[in-house]
Formats: C-alpha cells, structure tokens, sequence
C-alpha cells in the first residue's frame, strides 16, 4: 500500500500538541547546532507525510530558526496553534555515546516552557485524531479538554518519558484511560509496569485504561497490545536494519506522528487493529529515515518514491 495513497484536506483532521526546540547534537563522527527539535515538531512533520492540513500546537520563543517554522509550513503543517513568547525558546543539548543507543544531556533550557498553559485554537479543537506528544501529563490534560471533537469523540494518541513517570506519575495515571493509544518505549513501559517483562507490561498497562498499547524496541521495532472486547490481541514488528545510525534523535517523534497521520488517511474512523498494525509499520519505515540524517534534515529531502522502496523492501525481507 503507497503510504500516501489518502492524503485529505479537510480542515483540522489531525491536532498535534508537545514540544517544539531548538536542539544541539553531538555524536561521535559530527556535531549539529539550532537543529529543529522537539516532540510536536518531529511529529507533525512525520505526520504530513499522509494527510494535510497537521496542526501543530506549541510555543516558541523569540530566538527560534524561522526556517524552521517555513519548512514546516511548506510540509502542510498549520502553524496556527504555535504560540510566540518574548521568552527564550525551549533547548535541549545532548551528546550521543559511540553504540548511539546511549545519551548524556548536557543542557536543557526550559524558557518558554517553564509556565507553558496549552492553547488550542478553535480550528484546531474539532480534529479527529489528537496526538498528545511529549509533554507533561498536566499539558497533555490541558490540550485534551480544549479538543472535544467534532460530534464524536477524537481518538486520542499519546506518548510520554521517564521524567513524567517519575516525577508526575499521578497525572499521568490521569491520562491513561482517556487514551485510545498509547506508546512508549521498552525502558519506560517496564518502569511504568513495574516488571522486567515487557509482555507482561504490555497487558498490564491495557489495564490502566489505554485501549492499545504500543511499546517501541528501538532498532528491534515495536510491540502491540489491544483489549479487544473480552479478548486481547497482540502484533509484534521488526525495524528497517540501518547498517549506521547518523542521529537517532526525534526517531521515536516520527514513529508517533507517522502513525497518526496513516490513521487520519486511511482508517475512515476505524481504528482497529489491523489499521494499527499498518500504521506501526509505516511508523517504524519513516523512522528509520529520521535516523539517517541530524534531526529532521533527512525527513526534509525524502520523496514519496523513496518511502514506498524501503515499505517494499521491507515486505520483502520479513514475507515467510
């Protein structure tokens, strides 16, 4: 199936809330600065690859790239839920260790996100589907009350970090039965879960209230669980083999925001499972992308063609 079969313009068919920065990289062969960065922006990105017009919400300082802001419009994703403060933008600065599976962050400038009340604007509130990207659980509340849908209730995306599950856990519990999909990644769902075993884990956050469960296994792909009716059905897909890793930040962000943007082109309002299992592995191909190039700049050149090769590619690796 072309991923981008489906692309739609109705208005506000996708609502995508989180962070948007400006990020600073370093990795063992290169090193990258006023990188666009963030959760939202990944995400919307990713998500425009399928359907048009994306809303993005967030907030951005005074100091933020404005070419990143004409990319991203250019992409077809809304800037009109982006709010401008005098304040200095959101900043993460990190380095990436020589297996790139591990980090260390060195700065994190939080600036306009310190006092950060999410405002969804009223073109924005009626999207069918609602992506609540990284951010805290109170934001993610916050950019959920204001997106009541359009007559039926939207089918709410989110994800979420470590810091949250530490810090905010409580909240966070808040959120989680008003999820129709959750994803995090293998780290995070064992936290949450409080077991090691990530089957188990799976389950048992079904039971806090998310109607499925995807849990990311980074360069080993992705799990999911869905509660369906009295039963629970399970789908487990691997991950493009990239020989090398350039930048794997945001790859997680695309992963979301690509499976949001398959489900709002191709579902019709349908989200069962075998619509999730395609947008997991449509997910799981753009993400690979992203992991090719320093934030979004690969995201940036990638055609339709190229996409379609790798989705095919892939088929072909793992038909048995």
């Amino acid at each position: 199936m072309s991923s981008q079969s489906a692309i739609r313009n109705p208005q506000s068919a996708i609502s995508i809330g989180g962070t948007i920065a400006i990020d600073h990289v370093r990795t063992p062969e290169a090193e990258g600065r006023d990188l666009l960065g963030g959760s939202a922006a990944y995400a919307a990105l990713a998500a425009s690859f399928f359907t048009r017009p994306v809303s993005l919400i967030g907030i951005i300082g005074h100091d933020f790239p404005k070419q990143h802001l004409d990319m991203l419009e250019g992409r077809g994703v809304s800037l009109d839920g982006v709010e401008r403060s005098q304040s200095e933008s959101f900043t993460w600065s990190g380095e990436y260790h020589e297996n790139m599976n591990e980090r260390t962050t060195h700065k994190v400038g939080l600036n306009v996100l310190e006092d950060w009340q999410v405002k969804v604007p009223e073109s924005c509130s009626a999207a069918e589907i609602v992506v609540l990207a990284n951010m805290s659980p109170d934001n993610q509340l916050q950019m959920l009350e204001q997106c009541p849908g359009n007559g039926k209730s939207p089918f709410v995306i989110a994800d979420t970090m470590d810091l949250w599950i530490e810090i905010a856990n409580e909240r966070l519990q808040e959120v989680l039965p008003k999820l129709d999909l959750f994803v995090l990644n293998e780290g995070e769902a064992r936290e949450l879960a409080r077991t090691s075993n990530l089957v188990k884990a799976g389950h048992l956050l079904l039971d806090k209230g998310p109607k499925n469960v995807v849990i990311k296994l980074g360069e080993f792909g992705a799990m999911l669980f869905s509660a369906a009716g009295d039963s629970r059905e399970f789908f487990r897909c691997s991950a493009w083999p990239l020989e090398s890793v350039a930048d794997p930040t945001g790859a997680g962000d695309t992963f979301l925001g690509a499976m949001a943007g398959y489900l709002s082109a191709n579902a019709n309002g349908e989200f069962g499972t075998d619509h999730l299992r395609q947008a997991i592995i449509q997910g799981s191909m753009l993400a690979s992308f992203t992991c090719e190039a320093f934030s979004t700049r690969r995201l940036e050149q990638l055609s339709q063609a190229d996409l379609d090769a790798r989705l095919e590619e892939f088929r072909r690796f793992t038909n048995w």
